[in-house]
């Protein structure tokens, strides 16, 4: 096993760190403490850089690895459209660093607010931009912490004037979801405080000031990019290989086309079927029965068996917008509200790791419950960089 980090992440709850309510720790996970008991598995701290797939070669910056079979399941990263200016200025939530820099962000905001009389306006307008599940989650996330914790930590600033407003370029949140939830979503942000604009896609961001292609102008120190993904690439791929959004294009049992004897999984994987004709949705259901169903199918072609090909089964989505505040839709079934958001923590806790992890975070979410407060508003950053 290649990576170029020695954890694994728990991506879903990764706006939990970076809204200072769980600690990166808690959903992070060293890979040799998670196969340490598998002794037939090597691991390697490694870059990758290219793969050679007629020699079956796969270079990294810590040597080159020959392969019978090889697995990419690389992820993906935030996609932003080609707009480089936005990607230099937008700050990005796809990783533990990516949290952690939100959080150092957003509580740097705060502090500069507390310590001036004439505060610029682009530092009371926080900006999330996309509505899917990691924008809407976001969005509650900062308007719940806005009323209930920020104020006991910061008692000089007046909230009434912070502004969490939700870009998104559809006409809904929530689109993948149903309508209800789409509906339920929508109101529970209204709800909160959060200010949504729909139809609207941002065309500029200078780092102080964003533009949208409906006239809107925002002035913002806080763009966080949640509008987009595309997936992680490795140079090698033949060119004929490669699908829309970079993701890479494989057969029904996840086999590279036009390569043998490689294979790609999750985010990176674009599999047409008769369900789902332009691929799957980039989800991590979606990539768990993927590996599951290519490590059956690796050991029957090592035995000369027939292979399975691969048929998701889709056992419902969901989004916690706050407080009480969830949506839910499983099959045809959909329901909202307390018993939806008590779900959407029972089996987020069930996905952790370690039980010590989900001991942790289920202590931090009942602390914050019944408290309305959290004690992890710390700034991690180095000590020679100063607040921008």
């Amino acid at each position: 096993m290649i990576d170029k980090n020695n954890y694994h992440q728990f991506q879903p709850l990764l706006y939990q760190v970076a809204t200072a309510q769980i600690e990166p720790s808690d959903i992070s996970f060293p890979i040799r403490y998670i196969f340490k008991n598998k002794k037939h598995i090597d691991i390697r701290l490694a870059n990758v850089q290219n793969v050679d797939t007629e020699k079956k070669i796969i270079s990294t910056d810590n040597g080159n690895y020959n392969y019978d079979y090889l697995v990419l399941a690389m992820g993906g990263k935030t996609n932003f459209f080609g707009n480089d200016e936005i990607s230099k200025n937008a700050i990005s939530l796809k990783s533990t660093i990516d949290a952690i820099k939100i959080r150092n962000h957003f509580l740097e905001i705060f502090e500069k607010i507390a310590s001036n009389q004439n505060v610029d306006e682009a530092l009371y307008n926080i900006v999330i931009v996309g509505g899917g599940p990691t924008g809407v989650e976001l969005s509650g996330a900062f308007a719940e912490i806005k009323k209930s914790m920020l104020p006991i930590d910061f008692h000089t600033i007046d909230f009434s004037k912070i502004n969490i407003i939700l870009i998104e370029g559809g006409d809904v949140t929530l689109a993948p979801m149903s309508k209800k939830s789409q509906v339920d979503s929508f109101n529970y942000l209204i709800e909160l405080g959060v200010n949504i604009y729909t139809k609207a896609i941002v065309t500029s961001y200078d780092g102080n000031e964003l533009k949208t292609n409906n006239g809107m102008t925002i002035k913002s120190n806080t763009v966080i990019w949640s509008a987009g993904i595309t997936a992680n690439s490795i140079v090698g791929i033949p060119e004929k290989s490669i699908g829309h959004g970079q993701r890479l294009i494989v057969s029904e049992i996840n086999e590279l086309v036009n390569c043998n004897d490689v294979f790609v999984l999750g985010d990176m994987a674009y599999m047409e079927t008769s369900e789902y004709p332009k691929g799957h949705p980039q989800l991590a259901s979606v990539a768990i029965q993927q590996a599951v169903n290519l490590s059956q199918n690796l050991k029957n072609i090592e035995n000369k068996l027939p292979t399975t090909k691969f048929k998701y089964k889709n056992k419902g989505t969901m989004a916690t917008v706050g407080r009480n505040k969830a949506v839910v839709d499983f099959n045809s079934i959909h329901f909202r509200g307390v018993i939806a958001w008590f779900t959407w923590m029972f089996l987020h806790l069930m996905l952790i790791l370690t039980v010590k992890n989900k001991i942790i975070i289920f202590i931090n979410w009942t602390w914050i419950y019944l408290t309305k407060n959290t004690a992890l508003g710390i700034i991690i950053k180095d000590d020679d960089k100063t607040m921008n």
